[in-house]
């Protein structure tokens, strides 16, 4: 398994979840301070990545198949079932933080 990193905690932590999904062809990263919807559109730039399964600073579960050749990322579950519709007020919330987060103009 490789790994790369810039903070000792979330490359132990990117190193500790890779090996327990043991998948090939699989990466996952670990930020701090920071949202992945802002880097998101880089990695999607990347030519060998293939699919983006999440970007999320919820709790997930990682969907695991596994067959006599290995073993393979399925899916992932992001977050807990949704309670309802949003309201006007949400509507706002959400995308006032949208843009307080740089994401929509």
């Amino acid at each position: 398994m490789r790994y790369e990193g810039n903070d000792e905690k979330l490359i132990e932590l990117a190193k500790k979840n890779a090996l327990n999904i043991g998948a090939g062809h699989a990466f996952i990263i670990f930020m701090e301070n920071a949202y992945p919807i802002n880097v998101l559109n880089s990695i999607k730039s990347v030519p060998e990545v293939c699919r983006i399964f999440c970007a999320t600073a919820n709790q997930t579960e990682i969907v695991i198949g596994e067959t006599e050749k290995g073993r393979a990322i399925l899916g992932v579950i992001d977050g807990a079932k949704s309670k309802g519709i949003e309201s006007e007020e949400d509507i706002k919330f959400r995308k006032e933080l949208l843009r307080k987060i740089g994401y929509k103009l």
